[in-house]
């Protein structure tokens, strides 16, 4: 039987400066290639912002004086961050895990869906929208589906840095500053655990993506503190 690769688990109790957070992130991606270091799941919260992808348009940027803007150099186009929405900032050998980038993805998108499950969430990918959207059509209603979780990464040498975000409970009225993920259409909006009526704290998203990510990614965890 393969041993499960063990991953390291951290978790930031304060909101993380946003600077700070992306140059540690990359620091520890680039030990994980060059010193050997074991890959770690990071998971913050950051002060409200707004950050771009490499396909960010400026006229997606509604509001910008509301918040900063931080450039991201990952993929994808405008998202916001703050307080309420679990980021997870993943740091894995993708080289290690198999090099297929499709198949990364999809793991990161089925890990959101298979955590969301721990709360009765039936929520799946779209083709031609990235991320995890849940459908909230009513009964002989228009179309109306959201986004509850985002997926931004960045691969260097074979090693993730950036991640994803699942909204547990954050001010959604801040996702109007800009056109999420550049999908402006009244059908699609975005959402929250508690937006959907569901209680959810932080501390229990965390369980529940923690026990999804030993599943999917098939690998254990072991706690260590954050790199800032």
């Amino acid at each position: 039987m393969t041993e499960r690769p063990t991953v390291l688990w951290a978790v930031s109790p304060a909101l993380v400066d946003y600077d700070a957070a992306h140059q540690a992130m990359k620091a520890y991606a680039q030990a994980i290639r060059e010193d050997g270091a074991p890959e770690m799941i990071w998971l913050l919260e950051h002060p409200p912002l707004y950050t771009s992808g490499t396909s960010a348009k400026l006229e997606d940027l509604r509001d910008p004086s509301r918040f900063p803007v931080y450039e991201a150099g990952r993929g994808g186009e405008y998202t916001y961050h703050g307080p309420g929405q679990r980021v997870a900032y993943v740091m894995l050998d993708a080289a290690a895990r198999g090099r297929d980038i499709r198949a990364f993805v999809a793991n990161l998108e089925r890990w959101i869906i298979e955590a969301l499950k721990r709360f009765n969430v039936d929520a799946d990918t779209r083709d031609g929208r990235v991320g995890v959207w849940v459908d909230r059509t009513q009964p002989g209603g228009h179309l109306r589906e959201d986004k509850i979780a985002a997926i931004g990464i960045r691969l260097k040498r074979w090693v993730s840095f950036h991640g994803i975000s699942l909204n547990v409970e954050p001010d959604l009225e801040h996702f109007t500053g800009i056109t999420p993920c550049g999908i402006d259409d009244p059908r699609y909006g975005v959402t929250s655990l508690v937006d959907l009526g569901l209680p959810v704290d932080m501390d229990e998203a965390d369980e529940a993506l923690k026990q999804a990510f030993e599943r999917v990614f098939e690998s254990e965890t072991k706690l260590c503190a954050p790199p800032v």
